[in-house]
């Protein structure tokens, strides 16, 4: 399927390293740096909506906005001086360009909360974290894995570039067939990015769609 793209006396198969294992090991990094931009995002939303951090909502808009502004190939040039060449970097730049789309949708969800809920959690005696838990943080869930999903389908794209720092991604096989010319490898690495795309943006429509029917009332019977 592949050998038409390839150069003559090319191999049409990536296969200098196992594709599998690359795909495992990119599907790490972007687990591991969404899940790390979703605890700090979450966190530090949480934070700024209640009363004691209202002020630092505009600084933390301004430092999740910087995470975005910066190319990550301009983050990955930073910190390879300090953390080397590898993974490391890597996470870094994932982490900062996923910050944003978590952070306001958890900012927005949390700030738009129903008030005639919330009173109702007030009257029936909640203090504020028992509010937080069992009310807020439920509520507000379909808006924030909205942002955990764009989140997410960014990092799936950007951990590509890491293999140009050494990072063991997908985008080895598309650096590659960049540099000989073989647009089978770069297919191939392309391709896998998509289907992992494609099967996890599906993944969190079906949860988001489900924390969304718990939070619809159940139709009443009729008489």
């Amino acid at each position: 399927m592949f050998k038409p793209f390839a150069p003559e006396r090319g191999s049409a198969i990536y296969d200098r390293t196992s594709l599998l294992s690359l795909a495992m090991n990119h599907l790490v990094l972007v687990a591991v740096a969404s899940l790390a931009a979703t605890v700090i995002a979450v966190a530090l939303a949480i934070f700024v909506t209640r009363p004691a951090g209202e002020a630092f909502r505009p600084l933390s808009r301004t430092i999740t906005n910087i995470g975005q502004s910066f190319p990550p190939v301009a983050v990955l040039a930073l910190a390879v001086p300090a953390l080397g060449f590898g993974a490391r970097p890597t996470l870094v730049a994932l982490f900062l360009y996923g910050l944003l789309p978590i952070f306001e949708n958890a900012l927005t969800a949390l700030s738009t909360l129903p008030p005639r809920t919330m009173e109702a959690a007030r009257g029936m005696g909640l203090n504020r974290w028992q509010r937080l838990i069992q009310v807020e943080l439920p509520l507000a869930a379909p808006v924030i894995l909205a942002g955990v999903r764009v989140s997410v389908m960014i990092a799936l794209g950007t951990a590509t570039i890491g293999s140009t720092v050494a990072a063991r991604t997908l985008g080895e096989p598309i650096i590659a067939g960049l540099l000989t010319n073989n647009t089978a490898f770069v297919l191939q690495g392309g391709l896998i990015v998509g289907l992992f795309a494609v099967l996890i943006y599906d993944a969190f429509v079906q949860i988001e769609n489900r924390l969304l029917d718990r939070r619809r009332p159940a139709p009443r019977k009729a008489a």
